[in-house]
């Protein structure tokens, strides 16, 4: 008979690995919102990155990455959107 205070094998590990993934996605989510869609990508990858560090997760440096590169998103927005007028890359004259 189990009781309540019993853990069943594999649910302890599971919301740390979801941490995991959020780390990973913001990492990936912040390196791709330098180049394209940094209006959107930006602000998911700090909230992503976020929601991993306060979850406890193993990956802890790749969630910091996140965090920084979304917040360069929304810099680089920022930046381009001020001095070009525009929100988005384009190279040449």
């Amino acid at each position: 008979m189990t009781t309540l205070t019993e853990a069943t094998p594999g649910t302890a590990r599971e919301p740390r690995s979801h941490a995991d993934s959020m780390a990973v996605a913001s990492f990936v989510l912040g390196l791709l919102g330098t180049l394209v869609l940094n209006l959107v990508l930006g602000p998911s990858a700090l909230i992503l990155a976020t929601l991993a560090l306060t979850r406890g997760t193993t990956r802890r440096g790749r969630a910091l990455l996140g965090l920084t590169l979304g917040a360069a998103d929304l810099i680089l927005l920022a930046t381009l959107a001020t001095t070009d007028g525009t929100v988005s890359w384009h190279i040449g004259g």
